[in-house]
């Protein structure tokens, strides 16, 4: 996108919009070294000097010049490209003026007093002081539903879900999940009396946390990440943050089982190659970032689960696994893959097999959408949760908080209308594959030979390179063929766990 004399006002935006990244490059570096390096100490200040960027940073998104900039811009002779990246500044630019500045601080405040606490009461179980710092964030984030309904239009929730996932509607999230519930529990039945009659080798642990990392780094490097633009750390919780330019991933380790991080570091793997190769001749501006966050996570889960999971991996992962922990049966490639795709119904959902997955998200949702809306509090969460579990999965989680309600950052980072994602991730995955085994019937054969480029280029070509262009509808009928197709996961599963 080249700026000319006779598009003035659209350059002005250009010029500040890309201000306003390079501050966000700050306010992500920030957050990243809160999460996996800061001292304990540093919380309070740390909490302060966040808000007063998200503050800076809200205060340049609703500059009152910006309205007649977009007025004028949008008369301006722009081409196809501009006028999308006037589309996603004009989205931008109407949801920051729903919110005041005060709200966006007492937010960013709000939330990281809870995140931080969190990291000690998850351990300890201690529901009771979780709540205390719970209860803020919901009041807030549900003010920050009703505002941006009023400037939509939108219901409270999804007012909030647009925001993760432009243009998505709970009426479609209840549609995909109410299709999901139909036949999901007889799915998860069915693989599970299939794979009774399987011999799984357990692996002989402990598993040096070093070890683990080495064997990480490796995975990330057959994945194609680049280092020289980004690095894997550790956290409480794993995440992929940074900027596109600089990517800073975590992971988590347990000396008893390696398995949860090696495949938590693939996941975010996933969404560290999306945010490097979004692209850098839009960088800046809301064009160039990725489109949704479902279809952020799309691209965590076709690595994870798509690829990590698909039985031509675990031969390529083999020789990595032997390196670094040693010479054991259990690390044959045959049993690594059935050990990556044991189904059983478990408590945490970073752990979940792709099979009982979807049950997690199911959950959340049933609960965050009515806490949303008004109609229950915080403390209504648990005994909904301990009912959803048991009704969903077959669990007893009564009093195990930790293992429940306080397992996921999200709702106390104020992340409420983003556990949908995860779900649509994983249907958008199982169709870029389903086009790509269309298109390229070799497929299968060249993951199990190692040659994992043609599955690179394909979502470079079609997903990270396209950023915000196209709205998602769009998006997906130019990578795949057609819209969001629901019945190419249920064939992906089916075809994994029965063929």
């Amino acid at each position: 996108m080249t700026s000319s004399a006779s598009t003035p006002a659209y350059d002005d935006l250009c010029q500040r919009h890309r201000r306003k990244h390079r501050l966000q490059h700050l306010h992500a570096m920030a957050s990243w070294d809160q999460a996996a390096f800061m001292p304990a100490g540093g919380a309070q200040s740390r909490a302060e000097a966040l808000a007063e960027m998200e503050g800076l940073l809200h205060q340049l998104g609703t500059d009152p010049a910006l309205k007649d900039l977009l007025a004028r811009a949008e008369q301006e002779p722009l081409d196809e490209v501009q006028r999308a990246s006037l589309r996603e500044m004009t989205r931008v630019w109407r949801a920051a003026n729903a919110l005041p500045q005060s709200l966006v601080e007492s937010r960013s405040l709000a939330v990281s007093h809870c995140e931080h606490a969190w990291r000690s009461q998850r351990p300890a179980n201690d529901w009771a002081g979780y709540v205390e710092n719970l209860r803020p964030v919901v009041r807030l984030v549900r003010e920050e539903a009703r505002l941006l309904s009023e400037s939509s239009g939108l219901s409270r929730y999804d007012a909030l879900l647009d925001q993760y996932e432009p243009g998505m509607r709970s009426a479609d999230v209840d549609r995909v999940f109410g299709d999901l519930r139909q036949w999901l529990p007889g799915l998860i039945r069915q693989v599970m009396a299939r794979q009774q009659g399987e011999t799984v080798v357990q692996p002989q642990g402990p598993f040096p946390t070093q070890a683990q990392r080495a064997l990480g780094l490796d995975a990330m490097k057959l994945l194609g990440f680049d280092f020289a633009a980004g690095r894997l750390d550790e956290s409480t919780h794993p995440f992929c943050g940074g900027v596109p330019e600089d990517v800073r991933m975590t992971t988590r380790y347990r000396e008893d089982s390696f398995l949860q991080s090696l495949t938590g570091t693939i996941h975010e793997t996933g969404h560290g190659r999306y945010e490097q190769n979004l692209p850098r001749d839009w960088m800046g501006l809301p064009i160039a970032a990725a489109r949704s966050m479902g279809l952020h996570e799309s691209q965590s889960l076709s690595f994870e689960m798509q690829l990590a999971s698909h039985p031509g991996f675990a031969g390529l992962i083999e020789p990595l696994v032997r390196r670094h922990l040693g010479d054991q049966e259990a690390f044959a490639a045959q049993n690594l893959h059935r050990m990556m795709t044991r189904v059983a119904p478990g408590y945490i959902r970073v752990d979940a097999d792709e099979v009982t997955y979807p049950a997690h998200v199911i959950l959340r949702y049933e609960i965050e959408r009515p806490l949303m809306e008004g109609e229950i509090e915080v403390e209504d969460i648990p005994a909904l949760w301990d009912a959803k579990m048991q009704e969903l999965l077959g669990l007893d989680t009564r009093g195990n908080f930790k293992d429940g309600p306080m397992q996921d950052v999200h709702w106390g980072a104020g992340l409420f209308g983003y556990f949908p994602c995860y779900t649509l991730g994983a249907m958008y995955a199982a169709q870029w594959f389903a086009t790509m085994r269309r298109e390229r019937p070799s497929l299968d054969a060249d993951i199990a030979k190692g040659e994992l480029t043609p599955v690179f280029d394909w979502l470079k070509d079609r997903i990270w390179q396209q950023g915000s262009r196209y709205e998602t509808p769009e998006l997906v009928k130019r990578a795949s063929g057609e819209a969001l197709n629901t019945a190419h996961f249920r064939r992906h599963l089916e075809s994994r766990y029965l063929g």
